[in-house]
């Protein structure tokens, strides 16, 4: 399998790259948002502590060839717009490749998940990344299962996933 990050990677209005230890406050505005994380259980209440452990799954991703969100930057404006990228996760003892996606509050609706999302899905098809690509969306996240559709993704199934009641939305390459 080739490497699952889009470093460098751009598509109409974003470029992908690595996140950084220095980005931390500019992704910190994301968990101090409660609409952000309120379909999601047992994430911490504290947004630096939340932020902090972000970092640190990224990382140990990169470390460990295990994909990892890319930071979303506008090409005109430089602004730093969310996360999304190819994650290798387990589902029900299943190993599969996920698109996830999150978008800073003041850049939600103005399509930048789908953007970042279908971008994923294409490199994912053109390295033959896998087979099928998947979405855990919490059941009553409706904003993201939007975008999983709009990339072309149906539900498969639903499942109990770190505690959540879950939505895996799939598509077959």
């Amino acid at each position: 399998m080739s490497s699952l990050l889009l470093t460098d990677e751009t598509s109409q209005r974003l470029i992908f790259r690595k996140l950084e230890p220095s980005d931390f406050d500019s992704w910190l505005p994301f968990y101090q948002e409660p609409l952000s994380t309120a379909f999601w259980t047992g994430l911490p209440t504290d947004a630096e502590t939340a932020c902090q452990q972000s970092f640190d799954r990224t990382f140990f991703r990169y470390e460990n060839n295990l994909g990892g969100m890319n930071v979303l930057i506008h090409k005109e404006t430089n602004a730093f717009i969310g996360l999304c990228g190819l994650l290798v996760q387990t589902v029900d003892d299943k190993k599969e490749i996920e698109i996830g996606y999150s978008i800073l509050p003041k850049f939600w609706k103005k399509g930048y998940a789908t953007e970042a999302a279908i971008k994923c899905k294409n490199f994912a098809r053109q390295h033959e990344i896998s087979d099928a690509l998947i979405s855990i969306i919490q059941i009553n996240n409706t904003p993201s299962q939007k975008v999983a559709r709009a990339v072309g993704m149906q539900i498969e199934k639903t499942t109990l996933y770190k505690a959540n009641k879950c939505h895996i939305f799939k598509i077959q390459l």
